[in-house]
């Protein structure tokens, strides 16, 4: 399957999120082709700041591989991580993470602030953002508006 194929799925996921109220975003985690897991943004459900759906798509794949290594892994997700999930994605040994919309508040690859371009961490996956850029920041635009109305 295709990068934009995965994050059609991240996308099933982040709809999940909106129809419980939650900030619409979606992961997948992907190895040799197979999906480990697919989750979503839960925060606001499980009063839970850390519940974001890439640190649930991190918690599921770790469990289904008995291993908190997630080495040749690539995590598919629908906005640009931020600083906590960067960092999981760090400590996981993610080794690609794709994303859909770029965050200009809370984006740490490339938006707010570039960590992964820093030299203090011992591991930097492979990166690249915009894909389904279009969809993925729709999604959000619309919940927000939604939200505001």
């Amino acid at each position: 399957m295709s990068d934009e194929s995965f994050m059609k799925l991240a996308l099933l996921e982040a709809r999940k999120s909106k129809e419980i109220k939650e900030v619409p975003v979606g992961a997948i985690i992907v190895l040799n082709g197979e999906i480990l897991s697919q989750a979503h943004n839960l925060s606001i459900s499980k009063n839970d700041p850390t519940s974001h759906a890439e640190i649930n798509a991190i918690r599921l794949a770790a469990k289904r591989i008995s291993n908190y290594r997630l080495s040749g892994a690539t995590l598919y997700v629908t906005l640009e991580p931020c600083a906590m999930c960067y960092g999981a994605i760090i400590h996981a040994r993610i080794s690609k993470l794709i994303f859909g919309a770029y965050d200009l508040k809370t984006g740490v690859c490339g938006s707010s602030i570039n960590l992964h371009k820093k030299e203090c961490f011992n591991h930097t996956p492979e990166i690249k953002g915009g894909v389904l850029e279009e969809d993925c920041s729709k999604i959000l635009k619309d919940f927000f508006r939604d939200k505001r109305s």
